[in-house]
């Protein structure tokens, strides 16, 4: 052998041995039962990197890394040298007395096959979808197939599907041959004849056909009529999944990366749905066939049916076109109010960066419910009104007489084409990604049509909202959607995050560079984590854990004596150390406390700035 050749022998195999030695696997399992822990945090403080386990309790971490931190919801924080973990295994005492509204959460069967992303699910990658659907508006009924495309993970013979068990599965095809399957709730285990082989692209035909079931917050999928008797049919199954309808897997883990819909309806209605309408066309049988294509990633819940008696006007703002898609005898209305979606355009395009799904078109569409996010496809049903139209409560949402200036669902639901549909966590518990940043989405509107003062008047009037009951971070792999908290304390969280950088300029960017970072992608909170980290160079772990991973807000301790004024935090988290601005002695100055007492010395008229932090106050 040649020196060169040995030496370049020698170079593969230490560079072989370096990428062996990159990562430490862990598991994290719970002292109850030995159960594994699945959205445990492993954080390496050092390197201001957070790490969150699998569904298996399993996590893979740097192998640099000497010093950890673990936690866990209802588990006692660990603080461990690697070099002391045995089998690489990791025991967290469980502790009853943590949580406990939250650990008393029970879960149904249903919504643990639902939200669990099973081996019949990881096996394989979902391509595409090609619905196929026909509606019956005076019978009520559906039928349709769904052509269901997907790359094979690993090889297996079964793989795990969602529909509702009161629709019927006609057959199921593969190759022109029937499949079997079993049934378990609205779970479906689908059976192959031999192994798929890892990496190969396959297709299978479901047909399907029922009577579809009204349920969850909006119907999932209701016929009504309109205010003039004509058929209005619409699909809403946020929280309730699209499985209520249509045949699919139905996890937000797993995107198809674009998808076809072949709509038939009576020939007097229109169909309206997601991305571009691409054929219109007329049957024997008294239907019209709608064909609507969207090219890109879509969740299964965004898919929308929109079925009554649409008109269609629309503009342009630069290469992104607006349709809008009203009942007839509300497009004067309609004309009107949707005049706020062009300037609504502007601001979250220059705050969060260009609009995610150009190739697929805005659409605004009237719906006979307040309104919902499906991507490009955005239902609208706020009564062509400014405030929030839902017919419980005064329309001014936040109490303090901004909202009536702007449409809310105009504004809010839009936000959620960046969040939510671009941004997607990956499950329900992380769901505050969506729903705290959509609403702090509303305040950047305001900022921006408005001013700061009106903006940060609108975000503190939702702390009469806030319920402080359950943390916002949710159990895992349950579909199980948290609090109402990811809302309302989500934006006032993010509203604090604004502060403590104290920073505009740098926050405005660095909002940009997070949703063009993750555009079209999904995350969980360790990844909001970590951009925050690395971007503003901060530590914000402690205060990522207080407001997410617990109920209770931090509260400032504050005892005056004279002129002298002494503070620390109270926190559910050890070390919690955020900064707060204050006012003391007619000015603005920013103090550092911690879990110990601190002082300031001539601490006249001391106040906090708790407009700009949401944090609870005690004066001893």
């Amino acid at each position: 052998m040649k020196l060169s050749t040995f030496l370049l022998f020698i170079l593969i195999c230490v560079s072989s041995i370096n990428s062996y030695a990159k990562n430490i696997e862990l598991t994290i399992v719970s002292s109850d039962g030995q159960q594994v822990i699945e959205g445990a945090v492993v954080y390496d403080k050092k390197a201001r990197k957070a790490y969150r386990t699998d569904i298996e309790g399993k996590v893979s971490i740097d192998s640099g890394i000497k010093l950890i931190q673990i936690k866990a919801k209802y588990h006692t924080p660990l603080q461990l040298n690697i070099a002391d973990i045995t089998k690489n295994k990791v025991v967290m005492t469980h502790d009853q007395s943590l949580l406990i509204a939250d650990q008393k959460l029970k879960h149904s069967k249903g919504h643990k096959l639902w939200g669990n992303y099973s081996e019949y699910r990881a096996n394989n990658d979902l391509i595409s979808y090609d619905l196929s659907i026909k509606v019956d508006p005076e019978k009520k009924y559906i039928s349709g197939n769904n052509k269901i495309r997907f790359k094979m993970l690993k090889a297996d013979d079964k793989i795990q599907l969602d529909l509702y068990q009161n629709l019927k599965i006609d057959k199921i095809l593969y190759h022109n041959k029937a499949l079997t399957y079993e049934r378990d709730l609205n779970t479906v285990y689908i059976n192959f004849p031999q192994n798929l082989t890892k990496g190969e692209i396959q297709e299978i035909d479901f047909h399907y056909s029922g009577y579809p079931k009204a349920t969850g917050r909006f119907g999932c999928f209701t016929f009504k009529k309109d205010s003039e008797g004509t058929d209005l049919i619409n699909t809403a199954c946020q929280g309730s999944g699209s499985m209520v309808w249509w045949p699919n897997k139905d996890q937000q883990v797993d995107e198809v990366e674009n998808m076809i819909m072949r709509v038939s309806v009576p020939s007097e209605l229109k169909d309206i749905s997601n991305g571009r309408l691409i054929e219109t066309n007329v049957l024997h049988s008294g239907y019209t066939e709608y064909v609507w294509q969207t090219l890109n990633p879509i969740n299964n819940y965004s898919v929308s049916l929109n079925i009554g008696n649409y008109v269609h006007f629309g503009e342009k703002l630069g290469n992104l076109t607006l349709d809008y898609y009203v009942l007839e005898q509300d497009l004067d209305k309609a004309k009107k109010q949707f005049k706020q979606v062009k300037p609504m355009m502007l601001t979250y395009q220059k705050y969060f960066g260009e609009y995610p799904f150009i190739d697929d078109g805005y659409k605004l569409i009237q719906a006979p419910y307040t309104g919902m996010e499906h991507q490009s496809a955005v239902t609208y049903g706020n009564g062509f009104k400014n405030g929030y139209n839902s017919g419980k409560g005064s329309p001014d949402w936040t109490g303090v007489g901004i909202s009536l200036k702007f449409d809310f669902i105009i504004i809010h639901e839009t936000g959620h084409e960046w969040f939510g549909n671009s941004l997607t966590s990956y499950d329900f518990s992380d769901s505050w990604i969506h729903e705290g940043w959509c609403t702090y989405a509303e305040s950047v509107y305001v900022e921006d049509q408005f001013g700061y003062e009106d903006a940060i008047k609108y975000l503190n009037g939702y702390k009469s909202k806030v319920e402080n009951k359950y943390p916002m971070i949710g159990q895992p792999s349950v579909a199980h959607w948290p609090t109402s908290d990811i809302y309302f304390k989500g934006t006032l969280f993010i509203n604090t995050l604004r502060h403590i950088v104290n920073d505009d300029e740098k926050w405005w960017v660095g909002v940009k560079t997070f949703t063009t970072e993750f555009k079209k992608s999904h995350l969980y909170t360790v990844d909001v984590l970590n951009f925050f980290n690395r971007y503003f160079d901060y530590d914000f772990e402690k205060i990522f854990d207080q407001y997410l991973y617990f109920n209770e807000l931090p509260t400032l301790i504050i005892s005056k004596s004279g002129d002298t004024v002494k503070y620390r935090w109270q926190s559910n988290v050890e070390e919690f150390d955020m900064p707060i601005d204050v006012n003391a002695n007619g000015r603005k100055i920013r103090i550092y406390p911690s879990n110990d007492w601190q002082m300031i010395e001539n601490g006249n008229d001391f106040s906090v700035a708790d407009k700009s932090f949401y944090i609870n106050t005690v004066f001893m």
